[in-house]
């Protein structure tokens, strides 16, 4: 376009020049240069698509089994202790949690699952007294509370390595709880004898990601912490076998809560 440009102003200022001297129009020879030759012009070849090669590391291959468990138990016996406003504090406590999980990955590193929990709580306390000063003290005697609660969990993870290592790698896990259980509460002894039975519905959507780290090319280590998260709980209560009561009760958080922090054992087959 530049070539056809710079020779259509040559010509049109030769033609105007001889116009004005009132001379007819000479011919004009151009420079070998400055022709135009249609036929021998070539259009530019197309620049080549720049693509990024970005390296990535598949850390869980598409078609894997994933299976693992997660156990908490502790247990805890005080006998005249003392700390802060408790004062005299007698009983016995234990909580144990069991976790199963199965996944398969429908993808590089995306898995579909579920996991099933089991936890049992009990707590007997014999005595205790709540201090708050000289004249203010409340006093807990022959407390006994059972629980059970089952649940189960719709998982997603999107696992990612650090760099090139298939040893060491984050997972994000997207969670889906529904779950219930029922407890009995029981307070005093002979006549003074009094009770509550308790059911509860429980629902939540939340977010926890973790670590994982290969001990070998089957068996992993793994621990996720929540996040965020949304919870809805239900409560339908009947004390003495007569009065009947319900509560209901909203959570929301996005927060490192330390208290759901686990550990775990992942087996990949």
């Amino acid at each position: 376009m530049t070539r056809i440009t710079l020779t259509l102003a040559l010509l049109i200022s030769c033609l105007l020049c001889g116009a004005q001297e009132g001379a007819a129009p000479a011919s004009l020879t151009l420079p070998a240069e400055l022709v135009y030759d249609a036929a021998s012009d070539s259009v530019p070849e197309e620049i080549p698509e720049f693509k990024r090669k970005l390296e990535s590391t598949v850390f869980i291959p598409k078609g894997q089994w994933a299976a693992g468990v997660s156990i908490n138990y502790s247990q805890t016996t005080q006998n005249d202790y003392t700390f802060f406003i408790i004062e005299h504090l007698s009983g016995d406590t234990y909580n144990f949690k069991v976790s199963p999980m199965l996944m398969y990955f429908v993808k590089d590193d995306l898995g579909l699952g579920g996991r099933f929990a089991y936890s049992r709580a009990l707590t007997k306390l014999e005595n205790t007294d709540f201090v708050l000063d000289s004249e203010t003290s409340y006093s807990v005697e022959n407390l006994y509370r059972l629980s059970h609660t089952y649940s189960a969990m719709a998982i997603m993870r999107n696992y990612f390595s650090i760099g090139k290592s298939k040893r060491f790698g984050f997972f994000n896990e997207l969670q889906l709880e529904f779950a219930g259980g029922q407890s009995k509460l029981m307070k005093g002894k002979n006549e003074a004898l009094t009770g509550a039975y308790e059911t509860n519905f429980h629902f939540n959507v939340g977010v926890a990601p973790g670590v994982c780290v290969f001990l070998n090319n089957y068996s992993a280590m793994e621990i996720n912490v929540g996040v965020l998260g949304f919870g809805l709980t239900t409560t339908k209560q009947l004390n003495d076998q007569i009065y009947e009561s319900h509560r209901k009760s909203k959570s929301a958080n996005f927060r490192i809560n330390l208290f759901s922090i686990m550990f775990g054992m992942t087996f990949y087959l």
